[in-house]
């Protein structure tokens, strides 16, 4: 066989048929086509230069991205853990949703875009971790409800008590047990027993003719767990509190209230002032602008390690409708008002009075009540003046302005009796 020029020595070309190095039907060829490893040594046979151990540097370097790699892994692991408890704490009110989609012909237009009102409410349900406040009798009625408002730029946000004593109309509701109430005149929490949220939204909105974007449910036990995630919220009391029926005994003076505390100081009514839900719901103004301003001034929503035991305790507290009912939607509710200064946080509640039929119960001021509601609906300015409070929160004179002065009204809009997050008070 004649071999060409460029055929290695001792070595077949593959094209040659027969022989031992011929792939023949079946078998491959190896080592990049040839059949055979030639018994003679190749370059590629001949041994290397010695094998010189990497420099140190490159070693670290190794071990470093090999850690980096590492905790890059564990802390992805670590934040998705995170974010799964926080987003499987919170509970959708679905039912509510589908009730209201049934009334949607009779509730009114959206506000202004970006624009959002929400309603709070604090349910007395007694049942499940709620037991010790009484005894569960399988209803639940709305103790407080918080209409807030948050105006379309982000620079405000008003927040307005709604009595439970106030006398309104309250539509035609359907109960837990599938019957319907009938529409009726009578106290506004009420409305919550009737038909739980949905019928309390329906009322609100027939009240006010704002609609209400999302609504928030959060009952004793959640209140407790938010206080406590910020480790108390400080109140000044003129005068010592015992009220068997809140469950709470404060001495006067300046204090940090835990969140057992801080449910008796919110709850008591019967032994301050007159007894009176009106004293109550100040008391309750001035501790939720405290919590507010105690929030914002201790950097828990840019600190990631205070703002975890807030959210875990926030989210495992609420129910809420299907759009914050994820970790997603609440972060960017409260992002979007991290940036309100406290001053323009407010509250007050609605322009009531004593019910003419009744004095233990109240009734809407015209036509005050119906320009503060015209102002939420337009997304338009809510200016509040001092009132004097029933109790201290904060250790700052309510009403006062810097210097002592009473904080001024602006002339360009109606005021409203209430406070802002920037004061509390002490006397």
């Amino acid at each position: 066989m004649t071999e060409s020029p460029d055929t290695p020595p001792g070595r077949r070309r593959p094209s040659e048929s027969g022989g031992r190095g011929a792939p023949g039907p079946g078998r491959r060829a190896r080592f990049g086509g040839w059949a055979e490893r030639p018994t003679g040594l190749l370059a590629t046979d001949r041994p290397g230069p010695p094998r010189v151990p990497a420099p140190p540097h490159r070693r670290w370097l190794r071990a470093a991205a090999l850690a980096l790699t590492v905790a890059v892994l564990a802390s992805a692991g670590l934040g998705w853990a995170v974010w799964s408890r926080l987003n499987g704490n919170i509970r959708s009110d679905s039912a509510t949703e589908r009730e209201l989609e049934k009334y949607e012909s009779e509730r009114p237009p959206a506000g202004p875009p970006n624009a959002q009102d929400i309603l709070l409410i604090g349910s007395d349900n007694r049942g499940g971790d709620n037991g010790a406040y009484g005894v569960d009798s399988g209803t639940q009625r709305s103790d407080t409800t918080i209409l807030l408002h948050l105006a379309a730029d982000r620079r405000s946000a008003t927040a307005v008590s709604i009595p439970r004593d106030l006398m309104v109309p309250v539509p035609h509701c359907k109960r837990a047990d599938g019957t319907e109430s009938v529409p009726q005149t009578v106290q506004f929490n009420w409305a919550f027993a009737f038909g739980g949220a949905a019928c309390a939204i329906r009322t609100v909105e027939m009240m006010t003719r704002v609609r209400i974007d999302h609504h928030v449910i959060v009952d004793f036990t959640g209140f407790k767990n938010m206080v406590d995630a910020v480790h108390g919220v400080q109140v000044c009391l003129p005068q010592p509190i015992k009220d068997d029926e809140a469950h709470v005994a404060l001495p006067a003076g300046r204090q940090t209230l835990d969140g057992e505390a801080a449910l008796g100081f919110v709850r008591a009514r019967k032994s301050l002032g007159d007894g009176s839900d009106t004293q109550r719901m100040e008391r309750q103004q001035l501790f939720l602008a405290a919590l507010v301003k105690k929030v914002q001034s201790n950097g828990v929503l840019l600190n990631p390690m205070r703002l975890y035991p807030v959210m875990d305790a926030a989210t495992s507290s609420l129910t809420t409708d299907a759009g914050l009912a994820s970790l997603r939607g609440l972060y960017e509710l409260v992002r979007s008002m991290r940036s309100i200064p406290t001053a323009h946080v407010q509250f007050l509640t609605v322009p009531r009075t004593a019910y003419r039929y009744d004095p233990n119960r109240d009734e809407l001021v015209q036509p005050d009540a119906d320009g503060l509601f015209g102002r939420l609906r337009n997304d338009r300015p809510v200016t509040v003046v001092p009132q004097r409070p029933t109790a201290a929160v904060d250790g700052k004179a309510a009403g006062r302005g810097r210097g002592g002065r009473p904080a001024p009204a602006a002339s360009s809009t109606p005021a409203f009796p209430g406070t802002t997050a920037e004061h509390g008070a002490c006397e």
